[in-house]
């Protein structure tokens, strides 16, 4: 019997990839945002009330804490709608990759898509270099004894995840 060949038009690549960007990127990073936003505001005013300890330069490390994070997540965005410009078919990949899991289908794991573009081999290193950037900063805050460890911590986080969530949303359309 003749074998059944999946053939995967532009159109369909790009709508898994879409679906990819808002079942695992955008989805999560609402939810993960939120909380974090909630948890870094929350120490803020835990600080503000309970401990009397909210200054002026605590406003300004916290808010400053927020806006990194937002770079960051707007880096990481633009990459990331690059990859979907550039390579939707990796994104697409992973969709069906998942799919297929979920599906508990035991089929012969295709060949990864490779991405391949200038620069490439400094994508893992600007990854590190961004996760020092969010938790050095932290710490240093922390260090400097204005802002709470839990606001902190979260505050780089809310604002690393919400920037993702808004920088896509223009990108992928909902519904």
């Amino acid at each position: 019997m003749p074998r059944l060949i999946t053939v995967h038009r532009p159109e369909q690549i790009i709508q898994q990839a879409h679906e990819y960007v808002k079942s695992y990127i955008l989805f999560p990073s609402g939810l993960v945002g939120l909380i974090c936003l909630i948890g870094g505001v929350g120490g803020l005013g835990y600080q503000l009330i309970a401990t009397d300890s909210y200054t002026w330069d605590t406003f300004y490390q916290s808010s400053s804490l927020i806006v990194l994070g937002v770079a960051l997540g707007v880096a990481q965005t633009q990459y990331h709608q690059y990859l979907l410009r550039r390579f939707p078919e990796v994104l697409a990949a992973r969709m069906r990759r998942v799919s297929t899991k979920q599906r508990g289908k035991a089929k012969k794991e295709p060949q990864p898509v490779t991405i391949d573009h200038p620069g490439r081999q400094f994508i893992p290193l600007a990854y590190v270099a961004g996760l020092t950037i969010l938790v050095g900063s932290a710490v240093a805050v922390v260090l400097y004894g204005q802002v709470n460890i839990v606001p902190a911590l979260l505050m780089p986080w809310a604002g690393f995840y919400w920037a993702r969530l808004f920088f896509w949303r223009r990108v992928v359309k909902m519904g």
